[in-house]
């Protein structure tokens, strides 16, 4: 049985019809909400901190405002996944299958 690795998803800030999606933070909104689905679980107390989830990670693609979501958060907690697939059928997202990022923004820069 051959293990393949987990495929990973970016929703658009962009409509089927082509419009942006608003408000202006909904990627940052989306992502933080999905914040405590992490390795391990969410950690609390002292160590913890704000931060997102590796999973459901707030990206601009193209200046596109987007939202890079790891299938890996499918196995983790099934409701979080069909939560985040949801709210880009819900709102008329555009969806589509990554095979290569570019680097974050702010990693490109020297």
């Amino acid at each position: 049985m051959t293990l393949s690795a987990p495929r990973k998803f970016v929703i658009l800030g962009v409509t089927q019809a082509g419009r942006t999606f608003r408000p202006s933070d909904w990627a940052e909104r989306l992502a933080g909400a999905m914040s405590s689905f992490r390795p391990g679980g969410a950690k609390g107390g002292l160590g913890a901190h704000i931060g997102y989830s590796p999973y459901c990670v707030p990206r601009v693609v193209d200046g596109v405002r987007s939202v890079l979501v790891d299938e890996s958060l499918r196995d983790l907690e099934p409701m979080a996944w069909d939560f985040v697939m949801n709210f880009a059928k819900d709102n008329d997202l555009q969806l589509c299958e990554v095979t290569q990022l570019p680097p974050p923004a702010e990693a490109a820069e020297p």
